[in-house]
Formats: C-alpha cells, structure tokens, sequence
C-alpha cells in the first residue's frame, strides 16, 4: 500500500495542474443547470482516464465509475463509494483582478465550486495510479446546481444511487474562513437542515390619510416578522440551535397608499431535521392568527422537501479525520465546528452513511480571507493538492476497510 507521505507527495506534484484546470474553470463560471462547458471538460477528462463515463444526469451532471483492482483474499464485502463534487457558479459579478477572472459577466465561482472539480479530477487520476490497491468501486459524482440546492435530487431522479448502489459516500467544502491546509472533520451535523417560506399577507388597499377605510397588510406583515423571531427563543429547546430569518419584505408602490398585499419570504435553519415541522408548524399558526386579529388573511406556503441537514457517520468522519491527522499533523486537524449554511450534498449522506470535509482555503496575508458568496471571494490555491491528498487517501481507505 502507498504511504500516506508517497500519497501526499504525489498529490504536491500535480499542484500546477490542479490550478490549470481550476483557472480555466474560474473563467468560465456557469450557473445551475447551465454547466455544458464544465460537464465536457470533466467527462473527457473522465474518459482519458480510463473511467466509465455518463453524461446528462441530473441534467448537467456526470458520472465516473471503476472498479478497484486489489486482490481481495478475505471474506469481507466489498464497498461502492460514492465521491461528490458540485461545479456550478453563482450569479455575482466578480470585483477581482486577477489573469484568470471570469469572463462570463455577471457570473463567478464565488463558493470554490471550480477547485472542487479541479480536486476531483485529481482525486480520479490518483485512484486510477493506484487502482491496485484498493477493492470495490469508486463512483465519482460531478453535480449541478448545488447552488440552488436541487442538483443532488435531480441526480438522484435519474438514478445516481444504483447501478451500482453506493454504500458510503464522501465530500468536502474548500473554506475561505479557514486557514489554507485547516481541516475541519465533525462527528454528527456539519451543515444546517434548510427550508424556506413565503407568507402573503392580503388586506384591503386605501389612502394611506384614511386607513380606517381599509384593511393594512404592511402593519400586519411587520407584526408577523416580530411574532417569528420568538420561535427560536420560545419553541425551540436551548440546547438545540435554529434560526428563522425573514429575508425580504414587498409591498406598497407610494406613501400615501396602503397596499393589497405585503409579500414576505424567509428561510429557517436547524440542525435537526424535526426543528423543522416544528417550525413550519409555527410558522402557519403564527401567521394565520396575526392576521386575522388584523382583520387581513395570511397565505403561507412552503417548498415541497426541504433540504435536510449534512450528516455525518461517526465511523466514516473517523477515518477522514485520522488519515488527515496522520498526513498534515494534529495541529491542522479541528474535530469540531459547525455552520447554518446548507448543502444537498445533504441527500447523499442521507441515502448512505458518508462524511463532509471542509478543508481550509483561506490566507489573510495575501488578503484572501473574504466569505463565500462574496464578489470579493478568492482561494489559496494552496488548498489544491492537500485536499487532494486528504480525499484520495480517504478514499482509499474508505474503500479497503
């Protein structure tokens, strides 16, 4: 079996590649649903590989799939591991100058989704190198529109989860807010459950000198926005942590006239799935008794699934978070840390037992430390071979054990 150093050092040695195709990636962002151009460079890349290769699932996602070639003289199972790498950009116009900023106006990879497929790429040459030392089956999942959290399913519909079925699966996150070669590996939730809402609150529209002539639904709305903010402090246990943010408020078209209607929508975060119901529940009520003490009616409406919290199995974080110890040290290992942001690769770890890494990307002297979603957003490009590495050996491992 290759030391973890060898592998590491491998992985050091294909750092200009890993940021030729990230760049190029950079520089040619595309949105949800929309990654032709990215979708080819990966399967051809896939297909020069040696890798069995299909296209157009979930829309614009690919897949890659080989089998190990370890001989295998014990009685134990093989497994299928599933490797997910979003590719989609964010409609940002990007505000840095660099030789490889995007040329695609007002789109940018602003969440590190170009160096997640860069990464992949690596990690599939890697396991190709070294097929012989690993058993079962690698299934590397190029996803789609993770940004608007519906790639994952829509891979799913078109069955990502058989032929063959995985029954492990692994992901990573590069984070600007951490430092570049930090590796965060958390047991249970890494990522919030999220859901969102829309509440339109219909009244009766007037002049706004005679309100007594009609029926306010703006005074109603913001009565509603103070009435949700005591969810979380009077239905959610203590112990737990959830969030319900009211992201936009739309109505009115003058000052001196009270509307039809106010629009307001929102999303909410937990990281028990269950918080969830609970706070729909709220949610509705809420709404519905606010108005109508108003004398106005309240429409609340909900997505048809929500996205479930980033799970993580406890023995698939273990071996993650050993093999990263064992390669970059203890003092760049953090088991703990957690974030309401969400991800789809949610449904993955869902379906099977699997782990989501985040490794660090940040560098605050070369001034790159901005949040993801920035139009600022850059990336040590450091990050490339240690993720790399982290996964490939992970991968391995996961694999064999």
């Amino acid at each position: 079996m290759i030391s973890l150093e060898d592998l590491r050092q491998e992985a050091d040695t294909l750092k200009d590649q890993l940021v030729a195709v990230r760049r190029d990636l950079h520089m040619h962002p595309e949105l949800a649903f929309q990654e032709v151009r990215t979708a080819g460079v990966v399967a051809n890349r896939l297909n020069e590989l040696g890798y069995e290769v299909q296209t157009g699932i979930g829309k614009t996602g690919v897949v890659g799939i080989i089998e190990g070639g370890a001989a295998d003289d014990s009685a134990a199972p093989t497994h299928t591991l599933l490797l997910r790498f979003d590719m989609d950009a964010l409609p940002i116009k990007e505000e840095v100058d660099v030789p490889f900023k995007s040329q695609t106006d007002g789109v940018m990879h602003a969440c590190g989704h170009d160096a997640h497929t860069s990464i992949g790429l690596g990690v599939a040459e890697l396991l190709m190198k070294h097929r012989d030392q690993w058993r079962g089956t690698a299934k590397f999942v190029f996803q789609p529109a993770e940004e608007i959290v519906a790639g994952a399913l829509a891979m799913i519909k078109d069955g990502v989860l058989e032929g063959p079925r995985p029954d492990r699966a692994l992901s990573l996150h590069v984070w600007s807010k951490m430092p570049v070669g930090q590796i965060q590996m958390t047991d249970g939730p890494a990522m919030a459950a999220a859901d969102g809402f829309t509440i339109v609150v219909r009244g009766r529209g007037t002049h706004g000198a005679s309100p007594h002539m009609g029926a306010d639904p703006i005074v109603a709305a913001a009565q509603i926005v103070l009435a949700l903010q005591t969810i979380v402090s009077r239905n959610v246990d203590p112990i737990d942590q959830a969030v319900v943010t009211v992201g936009y408020i739309r109505g009115g078209s003058a000052q001196n006239i009270i509307p039809d209607t106010v629009e307001l929508g929102g999303t909410t975060r937990a990281f028990k799935n269950e918080l969830i119901a609970t706070m729909r529940e709220r949610i509705q009520t809420i709404a519905d008794s606010t108005a109508k003490a108003l004398g106005v009616s309240a429409e609340v409406t909900f997505p048809e699934t929500f996205n479930p919290a980033t799970v993580n199995d406890v023995s698939m974080a273990k071996i993650v978070r050993d093999t990263a110890q064992e390669m970059y040290g203890e003092e760049n290992m953090a088991a703990q840390g957690r974030t309401m942001g969400a991800e789809d690769a949610s449904h993955f770890l869902k379906a099977v037992p699997g782990a989501y890494v985040f490794i660090g990307a940040g560098n605050v002297e070369k001034g790159m430390d901005e949040p993801h979603h920035s139009p600022r957003f850059q990336i040590d490009e450091d990050v490339l071979p240690v993720a790399t590495a982290v996964i490939t050996a992970s991968a391995m491992r996961m694999l064999n054990e």
